[in-house]
């Protein structure tokens, strides 16, 4: 048995490595426990043919479905967590997601604490991971107390072509938040390089704000914070009463090791923090650890989402494309009185990403292949799905996650469709010319993408209805935390890193005040 710990952090992602981050200064014994290794700095990187298609990063794990079927899921194990693949496009829910709010297919619950909670970690957050931005264009902006720490990042000419003829029709696209680290000013002093491959690239050049290069790089200058790599947590024991976690069990390059800690705090995703509480098991809790309301797994959500492509009339020499955003229909409009959700432009499409998809074969002979990724301009919309209890996570009999996930809430995803799809021929697109993302975006099997997955052990005030207490805390348990996207009531339309990576700031503020 290791010596005893102040903390343990399962996971070193959005919310495992910030928290990290928030705690190391303090002096407090800390051990993170993050499954993976470092990633790789390779050339494999920014090759799109290994990331894509031979999913040279991905995880070999098998999850099920509802009905059995296996699936890899697309899933990341290595410090920094999913956020090493990420778009880096780090967005505030909106004020009134915080609130209920009706929906065409239902009735998004209210958050046990608002948005002016939470806003001035989203200020340290926005700081801590150096997103840039510019307030005041978008029309759906929540109140915020400070401006961006840095400031947009310029559109590239394809791009401002697009923003000047949004802006003509009447809409208002904004500058996307992004977390790079980019210094339009100073071109010798900035790391980013605008590459194509940033949104679910790994950065070869560490110039993404990702948890590990943000977070956990600098929390182990502190001596006091020890990082376990390749240390996968397989169960959580806790003392005679069942109300204290006493020992957190993980296999560590193939052995057993047992670390004792006084606070321990999971962070390993929604689905595997959810897969945890189940295995963790015991005469005191035998539904699962924090599981007496039956709620650990439940009501997983990961947001209704469409990638596609519309072909340009000119070439589209984009490289860094997600600068660009709208979301004039987030919350519906004249035509639609509920919410929609959000406009924002995904990474640059190349060939290789294509060959042999079948959806652009409908172009030829107009179109070569090259010529496809050449005129490409790529959008992702991403609608808000409701929790549903049945939409949840279980354990197989071998104890591997089955994921049970039925859509709901589709209509706003169409609706929203139709709304950027009806202006592409004033936007200078082939408006028959659409092609889906779907087949490397690995969206063809709803569960399996996976992106933005939340839910599963939401926080609130009533333990009859939620896992957590406003702090993160676990009801049942007097030391048990939670602090990645488990936690949300709701998920709102924009991407959650940044709820997360202000969430980890606000539990650690309150994990030290308890510490002393």
């Amino acid at each position: 048995m290791a010596d005893a710990y102040d903390v343990i952090i399962v996971g070193s992602g959005a919310g495992g490595g910030t928290l990290a981050h928030r705690l190391a200064p303090s002096g407090k014994r800390v051990l993170v426990l993050e499954r993976g290794d470092w990633l790789p700095r390779e050339v494999e990187n920014w090759s799109d043919t290994a990331v894509f298609v031979e999913n040279r990063y991905v995880s070999t794990d098998t999850w099920y479905d509802g009905d059995g079927k296996a699936f890899q899921p697309q899933v990341h194990y290595f410090v920094g967590g999913a956020t090493k693949f990420y778009g880096a496009a780090l967005y505030r829910l909106r004020e009134r997601d915080f609130n209920e709010l009706k929906h065409h297919g239902g009735v998004s619950p209210a958050w046990p604490v608002g948005y002016d909670v939470f806003e001035p970690y989203y200020t340290q957050a926005e700081q801590l991971y150096q997103v840039h931005g510019l307030r005041g264009e978008d029309p759906s902006e929540p109140p915020a107390s400070a401006p961006y720490p840095h400031p947009p990042v310029s559109h590239e000419p394809r791009i401002q072509q697009l923003f000047d003829d949004l802006t003509a029709v009447g809409l208002h696209p904004f500058h996307a938040p992004c977390g790079i680290m980019l210094d339009e000013a100073n071109p010798a002093f900035s790391t980013c390089i605008r590459c194509a491959t940033c949104d679910g690239f790994p950065c070869l050049v560490h110039a993404k704000a990702d948890a590990d290069v943000v977070a956990v790089r600098p929390a182990l200058a502190h001596d006091n914070l020890t990082l376990l790599r390749n240390a996968e947590v397989r169960r959580l024991e806790t003392d005679p009463s069942g109300r204290t976690v006493t020992t957190v069990v993980a296999d560590v390059d193939g052995r057993e090791e047992r670390f004792r800690g006084s606070v321990v705090v999971v962070a390993a995703g929604a689905a595997n923090s959810a897969k945890l509480l189940l295995a963790s098991a015991d005469d005191r809790h035998p539904n699962g650890l924090a599981n007496g309301s039956d709620q650990v797994g439940r009501n997983y959500v990961f947001h209704n989402s469409r990638a596609f492509l519309a072909v340009s009339k000119e070439r589209n020499d984009t490289r860094f494309q997600k600068t660009l955003g709208l979301n004039d229909f987030y919350f519906g409009d004249e035509d639609f009185d509920f919410p929609m959700g959000n406009v924002q432009m995904v990474g640059k499409s190349t060939a290789p990403m294509y060959r042999g998809e079948k959806s652009i074969a409908k172009l030829a002979p107009s179109f070569a292949l090259d010529d496809v990724a050449g005129h490409a301009v790529d959008f992702w919309l991403s609608t808000e799905d409701l929790p549903e209890p049945e939409n949840r996570l279980t354990l197989t009999r071998d104890g591997e996650i089955r994921l049970s996930y039925t859509p709901n809430n589709r209509e706003p995803l169409d609706q929203l469709y139709h709304r950027v799809t009806r202006q592409l021929d004033h936007l200078g697109m082939h408006p028959h010319h659409l092609i889906p993302r779907d087949v490397y975006m690995k969206n063809d099997v709803p569960v399996a993408g996976c992106a933005h997955q939340a839910g599963t052990v939401r926080f609130g005030t009533d333990p009859a209805t939620s896992v957590l207490d406003p702090d993160c805390k676990a009801h049942e348990l007097d030391n048990l935390y939670v602090a990645d996207a488990g936690f949300f009531p709701s998920i709102g339309a924009v991407n959650p890193a940044l709820t997360v990576i202000a969430n980890a700031l606000r539990v650690g503020d309150h994990l030290l005040e308890r510490l002393g």
